[in-house]
């Protein structure tokens, strides 16, 4: 498979997918969105594949969307056919990445910021850099969360932790992360990919249909509850970019200067 922004490679029945944009810092755009949907799918379908793991080239994991047209991307433009939407489409791969009926291992190697964090929290499994970053900065630029972290944050550290994390801004630390359960294991940078291949090959000679069994049950009631909240998300979301201080946030940080908020 010929891919523009992600790589693909297959071994010992172990899929990795490879955020691939490394001089903007795997920031995603429509054109990758695409792409990880399609390859979700084809992950999904492949029977060799009995795991998968997920990471990003460089530096970072990927810090979230490129902002550069981000008006566009949000769909205020009416004539956005559905691939070209960019919040439907993290919906559409933050559920693909949740119900792959395989094991899905998130490599963090670095920072994971915005919706990719939430690519992140959508995995199964998190083995994480100690230089490891989750950033929930959607505040910064005047947005709310979207990929699910009004969903997965929650339900895994509670309302106050998450209120702390989504109104501030608060960048977590590796430690941090792993000592409100977020991630499954921290270790040397070095070891990120080794340590997220043994697990996945572990798992990939495990019953894997059992696997998969396990996985629907553990999902049957949250996979309809985050529909929920994502579409929640998205539509809040297109209110928010068009108001002052999304707009404001946005273009400070192109500019790289201090936003002026009003609080509208």
């Amino acid at each position: 498979m010929n891919f523009t922004t992600i790589r693909y490679e297959k071994a010992e029945s172990v899929a990795t997918i490879t955020l691939n944009r490394p001089d903007n810092m795997n920031t995603y755009n429509i054109e990758m969105l695409n792409e990880l949907a399609s390859v979700l799918e084809t992950v999904s379908l492949d029977e060799e594949v009995r795991a998968v793991i997920m990471t990003g080239e460089g530096r970072a994991f990927s810090a979230g969307a490129d902002v550069k047209g981000v008006e566009e991307l949000l769909g205020l433009r009416e004539e956005l056919t559905e691939t070209q939407d960019i919040l439907k489409m993290i919906i559409r791969v933050v559920l693909a990445i949740r119900q792959v009926p395989k094991p899905m291992i998130a490599a963090l190697n670095g920072v994971a910021a915005g919706g990719a964090a939430n690519f992140v929290l959508a995995c199964d499994l998190v083995i994480a850099s100690e230089k490891a970053r989750m950033a929930q900065n959607f505040i910064n630029i005047g947005l709310v969360p979207d990929g699910g972290g009004t969903f997965f944050l929650p339900s895994q550290i509670g309302y106050q932790r998450t209120a702390e994390i989504l109104f501030t801004g608060k960048i977590l630390n590796a430690q941090e992360a792993f000592d409100l359960g977020l991630y499954n294991r921290v270790v040397p940078p070095e070891e990120v990919m080794s340590a997220a291949r043994e697990l996945a090959v572990e798992l990939a000679q495990k019953p894997t249909a059992a696997i998969a069994a396990g996985k629907a049950i553990l999902n049957r009631e949250i996979i309809p509850r985050l529909r929920v909240y994502l579409e929640d998300e998205a539509r809040t979301q297109r209110c928010m970019v068009a108001t002052h201080d999304a707009k404001e946030g946005i273009t400070s940080f192109l500019e790289k200067r201090k936003p002026n908020f009003i609080g509208k």
